[in-house]
């Protein structure tokens, strides 16, 4: 990698790991002879536009510290560009750092592998909304049950980590009903009940579960789970099995592989990576090869 690198932190990720790995990432990076161009804003809006100018001029590369959320932001900054970002996961979940095997709240390991690694091309899924605004996302979009409990996780102050989640999942499903979609596979039309609907690039959101486990971010195809309609003793029951990938046996979960995807539902937000996204109906492509990321060398990704 060359020498110009835009420094995006979040310092409120992981419960304010982000600010220290923040600053030693911007030490590390320095000592190895970067220019560092601090993009940090207060505000996430103000780092995406910082970020934006920075990129405008030129860069060699966009470095986060953060986690799925700010990785979110760089995807939607130099998707489709030959531009890299590195990743110094420092978040909650870190599904993105975990699926491509980047090292986890460690910014020592996370600037050998941005200044020493190699560069590993990824696909990404292009979201059309329904006002015709075109979004990126690297990981999982899904649209339903999942959408309704990040918001709900979102807007909860306590506990921290994982079990907000699942608290807003057990607060959610007693009053969630079963959504009507219409979904298309490559121009396959399929009218089901279901409980969710995730298109998927790689294998997990959430903070581990594995919602799509067979998912690879270079193969060109987008998994796609379907959980139909099934009972609240029945989903308390599978829940569990996500963190396994041991739920894609259930009689009420398909997992299909399509390159193109339309979601439609009524009233239905839908989220990203787990930042919320915009309302059905949603037109996804995958666009292979889209994103460059700063990875270990391949031996390194066992």
């Amino acid at each position: 990698m060359s020498d110009r690198v835009a420094l995006i932190v979040n310092p409120t990720a992981g419960k304010g790991a982000g600010r220290a790995l923040g600053e030693a990432t911007r030490r590390l990076l320095l000592s190895r002879g970067r220019d560092v161009v601090d993009v940090s804003g207060r505000t996430w809006a103000e780092a995406r536009d910082r970020a934006e100018d920075e990129v405008r001029r030129g860069v060699d590369a966009v470095v986060v510290v953060g986690g799925d959320g700010l990785v979110h932001l760089a995807v939607n900054l130099v998707a489709g560009s030959t531009t890299p970002i590195g990743v110094v996961a420092a978040g909650t979940g870190n599904d993105f750092a975990r699926n491509l095997r980047l090292p986890i709240r460690d910014a020592a390991r996370a600037v050998d592998v941005i200044t020493q690694g190699t560069v590993r091309t990824i696909d990404l899924g292009r979201v059309t909304g329904p006002s015709g605004e075109t979004k990126w996302f690297a990981g999982v979009l899904g649209a339903g049950f999942d959408a309704i409990v990040n918001a709900r996780a979102a807007r909860m102050r306590w506990p921290k980590g994982q079990m907000r989640y699942n608290l807003a999942v057990l607060r959610e499903l007693p009053l969630f009903k079963p959504i009507p979609y219409v979904v298309e596979l490559d121009g396959r039309r399929i009218e089901t009940s279901a409980m969710l609907v995730a298109v998927a690039n790689t294998p997990s959101f959430g903070g581990g579960m594995q919602v799509c486990p067979d998912a690879d971010p270079a193969d060109g195809l987008f998994d796609v789970l379907v959980v139909r309609a099934i009972s609240v003793p029945g989903f308390l029951r599978v829940f569990p099995k996500v963190y396994r990938g041991a739920h894609v046996t259930h009689q009420a979960v398909e997992i299909q592989r399509a390159t193109r995807v339309r979601l439609e539902a009524r009233d239905i937000p839908s989220q990203a990576d787990g930042e919320p996204f915009t309302g059905l109906p949603l037109d996804i492509d995958i666009v292979p090869q889209a994103l460059r990321v700063l990875a270990p060398e391949k031996e390194d990704q066992r």
